[in-house]
């Protein structure tokens, strides 16, 4: 009997088959990269797109931020309020700009995919700078990208907000003062500019004095929480090289510092400034019982300073 191992057909076949198996991997790495790469596309799009959502907030555009979502487009805030349409999207976001002139965010991309031709999830995080009043922390965020007449655009966005660690609550009675403040008496002028420094830990105060003359001195003045004492302590630091630490002590509406430090020359000085708060965009600064070395110095004039 002929044995089968030895007919041509069966030599042939393992030539054959391995052809066949040859272009059917070739075909299907063929069509694996150009749908790899019609995704890569697409996604660089998407991409594209969560960009100009920054440029458009960074530029405080509200129209230009809401025309990036679908007519009927969703947006729900970490506060858990729904907004619903191109028009209520564009209003909040107008409100948000007016409320916090200046403000820019960073977004950091997580995670994106397709999951549909025409669907696509975004994951991430975002940070605005500076942050608003309340509670440091940044948004986790959701959003659901839809195509629609060839355009990525936004069908549903979810904020949550997650909270940073910090010392925030021991200090918040102190955000009144973040902003830009001017004082002018008899010809000089003082301005300072209060910033939330260390995730709102602290309160950096920078301040220029500019006299009658035209000469100006500055300085910087740390402001957070003493645990030991159970208040709030301030850190001065001049240009001269002297440098001061004061004790807060909350008195009817307003603050009292008990100051002790001394200047460039070593020289110790005392002081307790007093800062009444005269409405949300005003207050008052005077320093008494001040004494540089062992000689007693005249109570300073008590000075208006209004938030620009």
């Amino acid at each position: 009997m002929l044995s089968l191992s030895r007919t041509p057909i069966m030599r042939v076949w393992p030539k054959l088959a391995f052809l066949f198996l040859f272009a059917f991997v070739t075909l299907t790495n063929a069509s694996l990269g150009t749908t790899l790469a019609a995704d890569d596309a697409t996604l660089t799009e998407i991409r594209s797109g969560s960009e100009t959502f920054v440029k458009a907030f960074n530029a405080a555009n509200a129209k230009a931020v809401a025309d990036l979502w679908t007519k009927q487009g969703e947006y729900v805030d970490g506060a858990g309020q729904v907004f619903s349409g191109r028009e209520a999207i564009e209003k909040e976001y107008a409100t948000f700009f007016a409320d916090h002139k200046g403000a820019t965010m960073k977004v950091t991309i997580d995670s994106l995919r397709l999951v549909g031709d025409n669907i696509a999830i975004e994951e991430g995080r975002a940070e605005v700078e500076p942050s608003p009043s309340g509670t440091p922390g940044y948004t986790l965020y959701t959003v659901v990208h839809s195509k629609v007449d060839g355009k990525w655009l936004m069908a549903s966005v979810h904020d949550k907000f997650v909270a940073k660690p910090s010392n925030y609550e021991s200090i918040a009675d102190l955000e009144w003062m973040i902003g830009t403040w001017v004082a002018e008496e008899r010809g000089a002028k003082m301005e300072s500019v209060c910033r939330w420094v260390a995730d709102k830990s602290f309160v950096e105060r920078t301040y220029t004095t500019t006299r009658h003359d035209g000469t100006t001195s500055s300085g910087v003045q740390i402001l957070g929480w003493n645990p030991v004492t159970k208040s709030v302590q301030s850190w001065n630091f001049s240009a001269d090289g002297g440098h001061a630490v004061g004790l807060w002590v909350p008195i009817d509406s307003g603050w009292r510092a008990n100051m002790r430090g001394m200047t460039g020359d070593g020289t110790v000085t005392t002081s307790v400034n007093v800062l009444t708060r005269l409405d949300d965009n005003a207050y008052s600064w005077q320093s008494v019982d001040r004494t540089a070395g062992d000689v007693a110095l005249p109570n300073s004039e008590e000075v208006v300073v209004k938030r620009q």
